[in-house]
């Protein structure tokens, strides 16, 4: 099946919710014990937890699938009997565009028929599951409109009592050329590696502005074709050796040849930007934004959890 297959807003919401969960079993097959519906739930949970087909799952992920898709399965029905479900007007078309997504990640049609039989699935059961998926997004997606609108007020109590989180760190601009040792390789042994950049920084010392074309020349990293860019970054980011010697050059500053385990290099700094607090004018559309969410996952939950269980 697909490796981007098709979510809904069930997956984080209900993993949320204190339900009961009805006991996994051991096994080597999901198909034993669930129905096609939850085949679907199966495919994209393999998916969305580990990157596989259910069929490549090892003993422990499949009882981690298995055990997620019996509360899932159980979650939906639920959401799928509740009065605002069955409000739902859900439209042929959304299904057909749903399922024309997931064909369109076949090269064939052999191939998806076959992909749909491994997991469990037919068309005709893919289609259901699909229908169930969107109703149920539907519905969450009501549910979490009901959630309390997040007002200035609030947006400006959570910047004020969660400061630490704004203060962004002092940040570089920096590029580096790479020259790698290579005692089996001729003309990369350690003393013409050391020669080789020792000669790239004498011309540097006397033309620093020439960094990036030397980069481009020389360097031995893929961050040549960019000029020996490696962004703007904070502490931490670089090898050890290579991070503290970065984070002490001048701006405009050129180091001294540094070795890392990938070989030696030169760090050049085009720009030091110094520790500062993101103001709440910065900050204000990204704390309503996380609040908005917050409190759209919060109703979700507890309208999961207040779910009749009959």
């Amino acid at each position: 099946m697909p490796a981007r297959p098709l979510t809904t807003s069930i997956s984080t919401a209900s993993r949320g919710a204190s339900l009961p969960c009805p006991k996994t079993h051991s096994m080597h097959s999901f198909r034993p014990m669930i129905d096609p519906l939850s085949s679907w739930l199966v495919l994209k949970l393999a998916r969305e937890f580990y990157g596989k087909a259910p069929e490549a799952l090892d003993a422990a992920e499949r009882e981690h699938v298995a055990s997620i898709v019996l509360k899932q399965a159980e979650i939906e029905r639920r959401i799928l009997a509740s009065i605002e479900a069955a409000s739902v007007m859900l439209s042929q078309t959304a299904i057909d565009h749903a399922l024309a997504e997931i064909r369109a990640r076949y090269e064939s049609e052999d191939e998806y028929r076959a992909d749909l039989a491994r997991a469990g699935l037919s068309p005709t059961s893919l289609r259901s599951a699909i229908e169930r998926d969107l109703i149920v997004e539907a519905v969450l997606e009501r549910v979490a409109a009901r959630a309390p609108a997040v007002s200035d007020t609030d947006v400006e109590i959570f910047y004020l009592e969660n400061r630490i989180k704004f203060v962004k760190p002092e940040t570089r601009k920096l590029r580096h050329i790479l020259v790698t040792i290579n005692e089996t390789l001729r003309g990369s042994t350690r003393g013409q590696a050391a020669a080789k950049i020792a000669a790239i920084r004498t011309r540097l010392v006397k033309e620093p502005a020439r960094f990036a074309d030397q980069a481009l020349k020389h360097s031995e990293c893929p961050t040549a074709l960019n000029g020996g860019a490696l962004g703007t970054l904070p502490r931490g980011k670089l090898y050890s050796e290579l991070d503290a010697v970065a984070f002490a050059l001048p701006e405009g500053g050129l180091s001294e040849v540094v070795e890392s385990p990938l070989g030696l290099h030169l760090l050049f700094c085009e720009r030091i930007d110094p520790p500062r607090v993101v103001s709440l004018a910065e900050a204000r559309e990204k704390v309503r934004a996380h609040l908005e969410e917050k409190r759209r996952h919060a109703a979700q939950k507890a309208w999961i959890i207040a779910l009749p269980s009959g």
